[in-house]
């Protein structure tokens, strides 16, 4: 029965029973998450929080997923998937369509492309700046909280004819919004809960995002129909992306984010399934590490450079300097780069 449903249904032979458990458990952790905030136990609400932000975690990379057809054989069917499960994400705001487009840019182009160029944009806004460098001194996601904010805002922009997706921003901010309001009534602190579990899958989504790639930073502007520099070049894809699994000598571990951290596998196979990644990195790396961050190294990363990276640093894009860095302990990486937000 199972041969059957996958041959029918599936793209890659031996997806149904990992998809299954992990689109069962991110809803059951995202609804049981909420079950136990809304109890009102410090305790319960503590692991609800840590629930419902790990659910939404799950989601993101099964969306990911979807996004790369990696799951059905049709893509609509993966679209309709990802369309539902990016309502438990947050990033509803927009259609899967352009999240999914968005990405693809990213694997065809190599670059970090951006509609929004959040690094100039707070350049020319100082004060703002100080604060959101502030927000990440901090630990808070700001630069994501101000991705996940043009996502709603950007249909509003002046100039913009995008009447369909502004109802729909409106439609589903008038929802998300309501349910929030409503928890809000019940219980301040339930409502203070669910902002922290968003807050803490963004914290984690751009951690993983931080220190995979030193792509170039290039606009994407609709309409341009100008050839990036690197667009299908697998070398240069290769040789500027990193894996940066929580653990390879226990790599259960890399469960808890769906094996997202196994990146250089992914790029040289987009459509392969994310329980497939480790045996896709064993066999084309072996036991050799130069393209593999220790876990240690991306938290000292990370942790060092958390201010500077709002702004970022180009240069970290030429030749080996990023990679020296990694080493080292001391690279910027980039930020708002989710693939949720295509800004």
């Amino acid at each position: 029965m199972i041969d059957t449903i996958e041959q029918t249904w599936l793209r890659h032979r031996g997806s149904l029973l990992p998809n299954a458990a992990a689109v069962a458990y991110c809803v059951a952790a995202y609804f049981g998450g909420a079950w136990l905030i809304l109890s009102l136990h410090p305790a319960a609400m503590a692991a609800g929080t840590l629930a419902m932000a790990h659910g939404m975690v799950i989601a993101a990379y099964l969306i990911h997923d979807c996004g790369h057809h990696a799951l059905f054989r049709v893509p609509h069917h993966n679209a309709r998937l990802g369309e539902a499960l990016n309502w438990l994400a947050g990033g509803c705001y927009g259609p899967f369509q352009e999240l999914r487009l968005a990405h693809m840019r990213h694997h065809v182009d190599h670059t970090d492309a951006a509609i929004l160029d959040h690094r100039g944009w707070l350049r020319r806004h100082p004060r703002l700046l100080r604060v959101i460098q502030a927000l990440e001194w901090c630990y808070l996601p700001a630069v994501e909280w101000l991705m996940h904010a043009m996502l709603v805002l950007a249909p509003f922009a002046p100039g913009e004819a995008k009447a369909a997706a502004r109802r729909r921003v409106l439609a589903v901010a008038a929802l998300r919004w309501s349910i929030l309001a409503a928890a809000w009534l019940y219980s301040p602190a339930a409502a203070a809960c669910y902002l922290l579990a968003c807050s803490l899958m963004m914290t984690i989504l751009r951690f993983m995002d931080a220190l995979q790639h030193n792509y170039e930073t290039a606009p994407c502007i609709p309409g341009d129909a100008g050839v990036p520099a690197h667009r299908g070049d697998r070398a240069y894809e290769q040789a500027h992306t990193f894996s940066n699994p929580i653990s390879l000598k226990h790599p259960w571990l890399n469960l808890l984010v769906l094996n997202f951290g196994y990146h250089g596998a992914h790029h040289a196979r987009p459509a392969t399934p994310w329980h497939a990644l480790p045996a896709l990195h064993l066999a084309r790396h072996g036991d050799d590490a130069s393209r593999v961050i220790p876990f240690s190294r991306q938290l000292s990363n990370f942790h060092r450079n958390r201010v500077a990276r709002v702004l970022g640093d180009d240069g970290e894009s030429e030749g080996d300097r990023f990679a020296r860095r990694l080493r080292e302990g001391t690279a910027v990486g980039a930020s708002g780069v989710s693939f949720l937000t295509p800004f």
